[in-house]
């Protein structure tokens, strides 16, 4: 049953990190938020690709680290413009538009392999997944303005209507599943885990940089502000792991996939009771459509790897 808490723990971690990330990159006045956090994650991850190397003997070169360089970036880049996203819109909206990655990484297995490549439950879990998040761009961009400020009246937060705000986890969609078709291609070279260590050591590279950055910035640091974007980092690195471990269990990826595929579902749970966020049916009926079609990914694929 280790595959089972540790796809549970993969979710919860995720989405946990979802929530503290929010926390940290929420502050409309902060503009610099997205570049904090991407110097609280560098460093988690960091440290943990040194434990990777210097206990568990992990290899690490120059060689690995460029030729996973362009994934590492793809991935880092967006995250980053998921961090920005974070200032603008709600979280149980941003959270399922960007784990609908999987459904573009589906749609260019359908391009590039052809349509023999693909299953029927693939194929319909990808229109499901395409059906709700277009949906809830157009639920989010069609809301009444005053039914929009009733939904927000109990969060400390408003957000208006907006076609950018909705494009910055769109974009990070995209990016995001450009990085997971080209890690498919470069895994079939490269060590899961040396692949692993490189991207943690790229990241904790972009992290030196943003804090080089903000220092030029004169930006200031207090802990208030910043413990919530490291609590993130660590769930985030958490849950990398616990994901890696728990779909290196090949006899159990059909039912460890979906389960971590839900992580979505539990983020916009929590940005229900702790961060107050209400949306309207027609919202939850899009999440509800969308996230059917994730964990349906997620089941497929598992059902892929076992074949």
């Amino acid at each position: 049953m280790n595959w089972f808490w540790l796809s549970v723990l993969a979710l919860l971690c995720w989405s946990g990190s979802d929530l503290f990330s929010k926390l940290g990159c929420r502050d409309p006045d902060d503009k610099t938020s997205h570049l904090k956090m991407v110097v609280a994650v560098g460093l988690i991850m960091g440290l943990h690709a040194l434990v990777e190397v210097a206990v568990q003997g992990v290899e690490i070169n120059f060689h690995i680290l460029w030729v996973y360089l362009p994934v590492s970036l793809l991935y880092i880049l967006s995250m980053a413009i998921g961090y920005v996203g974070l200032r603008y819109i709600e979280l149980s909206i941003s959270s399922p538009i960007c784990n609908a990655s999987g459904a573009l990484v589906a749609l260019a297995t359908l391009i590039t392999a052809g349509l023999g490549s693909i299953t029927g439950l693939q194929l319909g879990a990808m229109l499901l997944v395409c059906a709700g998040v277009i949906g809830l761009g157009v639920v989010d961009l069609h809301e009444d303005e005053a039914a929009r400020a009733a939904r927000q009246s109990l969060s400390n937060y408003k957000y208006a209507r907006s076609l950018v705000a909705l494009l910055l986890p769109v974009l990070y969609c995209v990016l995001d599943a450009a990085g997971t078709f080209a890690d498919s291609l470069v895994l079939q070279t490269l060590d899961e885990d040396s692949a692993n260590v490189a991207y943690e050591l790229t990241f904790l590279a972009a992290g030196c940089v943003c804090f080089v950055i903000l220092l030029c910035k004169r930006q200031k640091f207090t802990f208030h502000q910043e413990w919530p974007k490291y609590t993130g980092a660590c769930f985030e690195t958490a849950g990398q792991l616990a994901y890696i471990y728990a779909l290196a269990d090949s006899e159990h990826v059909a039912l460890s996939a979906p389960i971590i595929s839900a992580y979505c579902m539990a983020s916009v749970l929590w940005s229900r009771l702790f961060l107050k966020e209400k949306l309207s049916w027609k919202h939850y009926l899009m999440i509800v459509i969308a996230i059917l079609g994730i964990v349906l990914l997620g089941l497929a694929d598992g059902l892929s790897g076992d074949v």
